[in-house]
């Protein structure tokens, strides 16, 4: 993947030459579509991307995504919409640390992901929510219902499903901020610099005092 840091990038067309004749004994074509797929749709959202670049992307015809996914539609549907993650795991590694490190811990975990090549669906996620909407509904329930209630619920805190609300507004914020706006210094910002800044936040949000809102 392309180190995505800002919400900028040349057309969706511009992208490595498409491959001639057979590819390498054993490289799997769908695989090899749906890698490309998700690099593509993380630099330029759903609407930008188009089957042409994917397939040049990938080294073959685009009849191929016809052939293995239907449409464009099909490919990110399998490419992006399935989040493969356990988000078990992700509770888990968020709450190691005990209640007080919960803001940075999810910070330093989202950011770094977005910006490795292992943050290619979140990032396809999130520059693709404004244009389609199932990729919104992902989002939320992904965020909202599979992990950060967890991690409220996990915490002990009263409010469990305001304060997860509140930390998916932060967290899809800053992946809108940093990857499809290109809001500076925050597109280009450290992970550190970004973790100083956001965990408080996300901290009070978890654990902190909400004030009159909850009364």
């Amino acid at each position: 993947m392309a180190n995505v840091t800002t919400g900028k990038g040349s057309s969706a067309e511009q992208s490595p030459p498409r491959r001639r004749g057979r590819r390498p004994a054993g490289e799997d074509t769908r695989t090899a579509l749906l890698e490309a797929a998700r690099a593509v749709f993380a630099e330029h959202g759903y609407h930008r991307a188009t089957v042409r670049a994917i397939a040049r992307r990938a080294g073959l015809d685009p009849a191929m995504v016809k052939h293995w996914f239907g449409s464009k539609e099909g490919l990110f549907a399998q490419a992006v919409l399935q989040v493969p993650f356990d988000f078990r795991d992700l509770v888990s590694d968020i709450t190691a640390d005990g209640p007080e490190r919960l803001g940075e811990n999810i910070v330093r975990l989202f950011v770094t992901s977005w910006d490795g090549a292992g943050g290619n669906r979140f990032v396809a996620l999130v520059r693709s929510i404004t244009s389609h909407e199932e990729a919104l509904d992902v989002l939320r329930d992904t965020l909202l219902n599979q992990l950060f209630t967890a991690v409220t619920q996990v915490a002990g805190s009263d409010h469990p499903d305001l304060r997860a609300s509140l930390c998916a507004t932060q967290v899809i914020g800053l992946g809108m901020a940093r990857y499809v706006a290109g809001i500076e210094p925050v597109a280009s910002a450290g992970v550190d610099t970004l973790v100083a800044l956001v965990a408080p936040t996300l901290q009070r949000y978890i654990t902190g005092d909400l004030g009159e809102a909850t009364n």
